[in-house]
Formats: structure tokens, sequence, C-alpha cells
């Protein structure tokens, strides 16, 4: 059973949140994927997010840009975590995304990650799960040394072949 659902409003989305599906399942958490528009299709979003908890979902992950109403509306019906993720616009940036889900009402809170966030997305997601599941945490924590050593190994080649050298290779 899917325990996290992502859901964004249109398959523009989809390249930012399948950051979040590679993610969790790199860290071995099951996942539901899907595209709904809560403007376009209300009836079918209202009973995406009204059966989510029935669904066994314990986090909802909702990408939406511009007015990006999906997360705060998830948030609004779903009574788990819902962490919104706000998309890259080329009219103002993504800031009007961001600033739609991260400003909700009182009461309705969306945990919101960076404009294009979907990796990150995913981690929090993970690690909302991982407060009840030592198996997940530990996933976790080999995931964060990874992130480590991928780092350490980048500054090695920096200090061996100098920064121009080093500048080239990534070209």
């Amino acid at each position: 059973m899917a325990k996290i659902g992502i859901v964004m409003g249109s398959d523009s989305d989809l390249a930012v949140m399948s950051k979040a599906a590679d993610v969790l399942e790199k860290l071995g958490v099951e996942y539901e994927i899907t595209i709904i528009s809560a403007h376009r299709a209300p009836d079918v979003f209202f009973d995406y997010a009204k059966k989510a908890e029935e669904k066994g979902f314990k986090v909802i992950i909702a990408g939406a840009g511009m007015a990006a109403h999906l997360p705060g509306m998830c948030a609004a019906i779903f009574p788990m975590p819902v962490i919104g993720v706000p998309m890259h616009t080329t009219s103002l940036g993504g800031r009007d995304s961001l600033y739609s889900i991260v400003q909700m009402p009182s009461g309705i809170p969306v945990a919101t990650v960076a404009i294009n966030g979907g990796a990150n997305a995913g981690i929090l997601a993970a690690k909302i799960l991982a407060t009840s599941d030592d198996e997940l945490l530990q996933r976790l924590k080999e995931y964060s040394e990874e992130l480590k050593e991928e780092v350490l190994a980048k500054g090695e080649k920096l200090d061996q072949l100098g920064y121009q050298e080093y500048l080239n290779q990534k070209k």
C-alpha cells in the first residue's frame, strides 16, 4: 500500500515531482503519483483528497505553480502532513507559487520546500514516516552518509585537479 501520495496539477510539473518519486524509490518508500487539477477537475481533486487517508497515505506531496491551490486544498481536507512544492513559473520565477503555498491561514499548515524542490519533498516525507519506522530511519542515515561521501569525493577531486581543471571537467 502506498504511504505517500504525490500529486501535481499538470504534467508540466512531472520533471520536478519525479525527483520526489526517485528519492522515495531509493529509500524503499511506497508511493502513488498522479496528476489532478484542483481548478480544472475539482470533483476529482476532492475525491482524491478525501480518500487519501483510507488509501493509507501518511503524507501527501503536492506540487503546484502560479496560484498553487493544490497543496493548501489538500491540507484543508487531508488530516495528515502535506508538503508543498512550488513550481518555477515564467511570469514570477516561482515566487507566486511559493507565496501561495507557504502563506496558509492558521490551522491549515503546509510544509513547504524550495521552488522546484521535489527531491527535498521526498526526503522530508520519508523523514516524517521515519519517526515511526526504524528501518526507514536507518536507510535515511545511510542516504545522508552517501551524500557526505559524494561531497568529500568532490572536494578531494578539486584539491587534486585545481580549480580551473575541475571546472573544465564539469563542462
